[in-house]
């Protein structure tokens, strides 16, 4: 069973490795100098300054995290090892615990990101031809019906 706790500054490297990960088993779109770049960002301005929620497994390895900006889903990574295992749905239901009508960008180029928000009830809002810096990287727009 799913355990989902607030992270501490020692769970960052965790989640960063889990980001990793993730982006690179479902990212294979982005240019290198586009994926280090945004690496660097998540490294040094993101994962260290937000709340971050954690998943763990039965064992208390974390799996998975979500970062939460009041009504946006920031960010919401699971390690691939446990993909399919139920971590991605026990944060998205905790983002809904919290805020029950949340938001979350998803890119189109991510194979994996839309039909995941859509299976659980998120409907599409609107597109972005790029990412919020401007990037050549479409974002679908997502919105819970709460």
């Amino acid at each position: 069973m799913a355990r989902i706790r607030l992270g501490t500054e020692a769970d960052v490297p965790r989640a960063l490795a889990i980001w990793r990960a993730a982006v690179d088993a479902t990212h294979g779109f982005l240019s290198p100098e586009h994926r280090a770049e945004i690496d660097a960002i998540v490294a040094e301005q993101f994962l260290p300054h937000v709340p971050l929620w954690l998943v763990e497994d039965e064992a208390g390895t974390v799996q998975g995290f979500l970062a939460l900006d009041g009504d946006m889903i920031d960010a919401l990574f699971v390690d691939p090892a446990a993909h399919g295992r139920g971590f991605g749905s026990a944060l998205v239901a905790h983002a809904l615990s919290l805020s029950p009508d949340a938001r979350v960008d998803a890119n189109a180029q991510a194979d994996n990101a839309l039909p995941f928000y859509l299976a659980r009830g998120f409907e599409v809002t609107g597109r972005s031809e790029r990412d919020p810096q401007g990037r050549p990287y479409p974002i679908i727009h997502l919105r819970y019906p709460g």
